[in-house]
């Protein structure tokens, strides 16, 4: 029950993406564009997903369990360190340039785009990158006791 609510789950937004217009490039880098030609359309999409995160988050929070009774497994740490920031530079940076974050870039790789299978492919490597230096600074971290 949990793979087929995943995948409808994972189908639903999917389509969101598509309708909303994420999952164009053009149109996300018309709404990055503040000195240019700005498309605003998508600040209302996002103003939309904000809402609903809000509430959801707001009904997790005082659950110990999800509907279909897996444990809730959210966020702890409330800290800004440097790292939280170079990671949301590095999402800036990729989502200003190539006009997909990591879901709408699937979605477009889904839907044949070129450009996407560029963009999941750089993604992986981030991806690889980020571990590879997860494990270097865990391997310099001294044991604690």
């Amino acid at each position: 029950m949990l793979a087929f609510t995943s995948f409808l789950s994972g189908l639903l937004f999917g389509i969101g993406l598509i309708v909303s217009g994420m999952a164009n490039p053009a149109k996300v880098l018309g709404f990055l564009d503040l000195f240019g030609r700005w498309d605003p359309s998508l600040a209302l999409v996002m103003a939309g997903a904000v809402a609903v995160g809000t509430v959801a988050f707001f009904i997790a929070a005082r659950r110990k369990r999800s509907l279909l009774g897996a444990p809730m497994q959210l966020p702890t740490s409330r800290r800004i360190d440097r790292r939280l920031l170079g990671g949301a530079l590095v999402f800036g940076a990729g989502w200003g340039l190539a006009g997909f974050c990591p879901g709408p870039g699937l979605v477009a790789l889904g839907m044949g785009e070129a450009k996407a299978a560029a963009f999941v492919a750089a993604m992986l490597a981030g991806m690889m990158v980020f571990e590879w230096l997860e494990r270097r600074r865990a391997a310099r971290a001294p044991v604690q006791a």
